[in-house]
Formats: C-alpha cells, structure tokens, sequence
C-alpha cells in the first residue's frame, strides 16, 4: 500500500500540495488529475523519494519512502518524469538497458538483462527502432522507449507522469493497457494525467487536485460531476455515460 498521510511541500512561503491524505492499494491504477499547476507532479516526486515532505509521512508498502536505501527503493519504484531528455547518441535499446542497473550490483548487463530490454521494447512496439539512436527518434517513439525502460526496470510501484504525452490514440490505449495489466499482476501503477477520459476509462481510483489541495479522492463515478470538474477547472462540463459504462468528460465552450 502507498500512503500519504497529512502530506505537504512547500518552496518558500509557497505550499505547492498541502495536507494530502490518500491511501492507493497494491494491484490498484490511481490517477491524479487536476489543472496546471494542482501539484500532481510534486505528489509523484514526493512518492518517488526524489522530495522529501515538508510536513507529514510518505509510506511505501509499510515503510517511510526515507527509509529505503537508495538502490533498494531504484528496485521497487519506477519514476517517469514528465520531461525526459537524453542527448547523448544511446540507441533505444541501450536507453531500455537503463532499467537494469539497480539489478546488477556493478556488474555487465548479462544476456538476460538484454533480453528483459528487448522484450519490454517488443511489448511497446519499439523493438523496431532498437538500433537507433534516441535523439533521432520522434516524441512518440521516444515516450515509448521511455516507457520500455521502466518495465526493464521491474518494480512493484509505477510512477508515471503523463506517460501519455506525444502518443498519438492507438499507443496512448496501448500503454494503459500495459498499466492495467501490471494492475492485475498485483503491481501499483500511480499517474498524473491531463485525459479525464483516458483517466475514466482506466482508472480504478481518481484524485483530483486543486491549487496543492485534494479536492476529491474516489471511484470515477464519485469523482467526476459536473460540480468537481467545473470548481477544479474552472470551466464548465458536460459529464454523460458513455455505452461501455465509464463517464465521459468534455468541456462546454461556445467556440463561435
């Protein structure tokens, strides 16, 4: 189980997520939505170890995220950054291998740890460009790969910051398929996503931020109504129900 509890960062005089209480099972999809600036990404960073909270506790499976010495946290927890540059001339394939060096104690990639990359590019449907170099590749097949290194890593919490981003439809449903997929293997998947649809359709549990404080926390259903989304945005919504039975979301505006 991940658990925030009364969970706050604060740059300066500025609290970017304040008092946050959230409980996400094992086996469980949570997405964090919430406009620019609602503290998504700094909730992710926080889980991630990568910040530490001002105030209140982050706990990863019964222990403060702390608490874990580095290399065993790299074994359990993926981060995906919402910006990931690489600029140096790796190939996919090598940028895949990435994944592995929390498992190799300072040893070579072995032949397994090559097949492990080649795979997770085969199940993202990158192992075509494995040859290539990341800088040449497009922002999609570079989201992709990007995507393969955290399954080569092998954790049992995903963190994934709009894990989406530059994928055109087939691939965005591809990868929350894959998340889905961990879900039911007992893996933790935790993402920031802009796609209220994507998020609906997906998600087994919703957290909706505004201005650094929890909003709502719940099942789709419970989370996305008219009142929430359009107090959140700042906008107004149209919330139907989509045949498949999942809520789906759109924004009101009169463009004429």
């Amino acid at each position: 189980m991940i658990e925030l509890e009364q969970v706050s960062y604060r740059i300066g005089e500025h609290w970017l997520v304040h008092n946050i209480d959230v409980k996400v099972e094992e086996g469980v999809l949570c997405s964090f939505i919430g406009p620019n600036g609602a503290g998504k990404s700094t909730l992710l960073r926080l889980i991630s170890g990568e910040l530490l909270p001002t105030t209140g506790e982050v706990r990863v499976f019964g222990k403060p995220i702390q608490s874990y010495p580095p290399k065993e946290l790299a074994c359990i927890r993926a981060y995906l950054q919402q910006k990931r540059d690489i600029n140096f001339p790796f190939t996919s394939l090598e940028v895949a291998l990435f994944g592995r060096y929390p498992h190799l104690n300072g040893t070579k990639e072995t032949v397994n740890d090559v097949s492990i990359a080649k795979s997770a590019l085969q199940r993202v449907e990158a192992d075509i460009f494995e040859e290539r170099l990341y800088p040449t590749l497009s922002g999609g097949e570079a989201s992709r790969v990007d995507f393969a290194r955290i399954l080569t890593q092998a954790p049992d919490l995903f963190l994934l910051d709009e894990p989406t981003n530059h994928l055109d439809p087939r691939h965005q449903v591809q990868i929350l398929n894959l998340c889905k997929t961990m879900c039911s293997r007992g893996k933790t998947v935790i993402t920031a996503i802009h796609n209220l649809n994507l998020a609906s359709m997906c998600a087994d549990q919703l957290l909706l931020l505004k201005d650094g404080v929890s909003v709502a926390c719940g099942p789709p259903q419970t989370v996305l109504t008219l009142e929430l989304l359009s107090d959140a945005y700042n906008i107004p919504f149209d919330v139907l129900r989509h045949p498949d039975g999942h809520l789906w979301v759109m924004p009101t505006v009169d463009f004429s």
